[in-house]
């Protein structure tokens, strides 16, 4: 049950580095596929394809976000079934095995076709413990939080995203400084997949040290738990499913500009600038998206976790078009501009989220609510907007459709913010199951 005090204890800050580290190892591994997608994929697997290769790398960012709902219905049932510490337990195992494969798999030259089926699989299977990894991440921090700290406790295991992708842009930026890029093509790639044993390692380490949800507990005692959660959750909220799948579509959206690749493919690819000096920018924006998504989980429990969002989506809309002017510009100054500022929207829509998706659902389907409504915003928002913003780019000629398309996600997370009702501070336990929010007219 939560705690009423402000303070962080011990207890406190075991429960946040374990939500956070394994979210961030989990990133760490999923961001890797994405930014290799167009640094290497296209050229090492799908080159067979012609002149579409990059696109149809890119698609395959976006195959696993299909699977994603699959992980978050099997993790969200068990979660709230038998609770959330196993279920994070397994995911991260299940990420890290098919990371590190992926990091083996032989390229198109030396086996075929077989090489992107293998590929295509194993980023299936990361799917599939992204979509039940966050759920419990964020429940986890959020439930053994304090009732008015619940969003900046909720902003760790959301600070994983950009940490690992810090980690992901770092250590290929340090394998590209290292290697020539004959050697990187070869071979360099690989490495950042290899390196995820050590990470699952200490993931597993800290992650099988913490205590159970408390409100789980409750619940687990109280013999409150539903037979069948998932019936449950689209019988009753079904309507809190699709208005959270909505703002998490519109944040996710633009923040795969960067997170699956085509930041990075665009700036090098059309633009010619350096790899390392791309990846080191995008390095840099980590830390400002970081920053603003503590700021954002802070901020929310102070004017409310809507109305972050609301000025999130505004700063995002706001700055999309300058955003790809001063990327186009093909100053590596101006572009670290760009991704600063750019990060800033991000982290004020990602920042509240564990919060707000805690205090929508009741307690018996919390963790199918959550990891579901966060799937679907995936698939709807992140799965293939490498893939859109490429074809865009391509159809069009100019980058400026790209920035179009995202403005429209944008707008659709912000008017759907304005049907969900805030509710900071109400109370999780078992006993008030029967008053979960509902979506409402404005």
């Amino acid at each position: 049950m939560s705690r009423s005090t402000g303070s962080m204890t011990r207890e406190h800050r075991r429960v946040v580095l374990a939500a956070m580290v394994g979210t961030t190892i989990e990133w760490f591994d999923f961001f890797i596929y994405a930014i290799c997608a167009g640094l290497v994929f296209a050229t090492q697997y799908f080159a067979v394809l012609g002149k579409d290769a990059l696109i149809l790398s890119f698609a395959t960012v976006g195959i696993s976000f299909f699977f994603r709902p699959i992980g978050a219905i099997i993790a969200g049932h068990l979660g709230d079934r038998l609770g959330r510490r196993s279920m994070l337990i397994l995911t991260l195992l299940l990420m890290g095995i098919s990371t590190v494969l992926i990091g083996v798999v032989p390229n198109t030259a030396s086996i075929g076709v077989w090489a992107p089926i293998l590929l295509v699989l194993l980023r299936i299977l990361q799917g599939l413990s992204a979509g039940g990894e966050w759920g419990g991440a964020a429940l986890l921090a959020v439930e053994h939080a304090p009732a008015e700290r619940r969003g900046l406790y909720g902003a760790f295991p959301q600070i994983g995203v950009p940490i690992g992708l810090l980690l992901a842009n770092g250590v290929l930026a340090l394998v590209t400084a290292l290697t020539t890029q004959a050697q990187f093509l070869a071979w360099g790639w690989r490495i950042p997949f290899l390196l995820s044993v050590v990470l699952i390692v200490v993931g597993l380490m800290i992650r099988t040290r913490v205590a159970e949800s408390p409100v789980f507990e409750e619940v687990r005692e109280n013999k409150v738990r539903s037979s069948m959660p998932l019936v449950q959750l689209f019988r009753h909220h079904w309507k809190l499913v699709l208005a959270g799948a909505l703002v998490f579509a519109a944040n996710n959206a633009v923040g795969y500009m960067t997170t699956g690749g085509y930041v990075q493919s665009y700036a090098t690819k059309t633009l010619h600038l350096s790899r390392s000096t791309v990846l080191i920018a995008v390095m840099l924006s980590a830390v400002a998206w970081l920053v603003s998504t503590l700021l954002g989980g802070w901020l929310a429990d102070r004017i409310g976790r809507i109305r972050t969002y609301q000025i999130g989506f505004a700063i995002q809309l706001v700055w999309m078009f300058p955003f790809f002017a001063l990327v186009n510009t093909a100053n590596v100054g101006l572009l670290l501009v760009a991704l600063f500022l750019f990060s800033i929207g991000l982290g004020f829509t990602y920042g509240p989220q564990a919060a707000l998706y805690a205090e929508m659902y009741p307690t018996t389907v919390r963790y199918s609510g959550a990891a579901i409504s966060y799937a679907i915003g995936a698939v709807l928002g992140g799965a293939f907007a490498p893939t859109i913003a490429e074809a865009l780019q391509t159809s069009t000629g100019t980058v400026y459709a790209v920035g179009g398309y995202l403005a429209v996600m944008t707008l659709i997370g912000l008017v759907t913010s304005f049907f969900i009702k805030d509710r900071p501070g109400r109370s999780l336990s078992s006993a008030t199951a029967a008053g979960a929010q509902t979506v409402e007219n404005v």
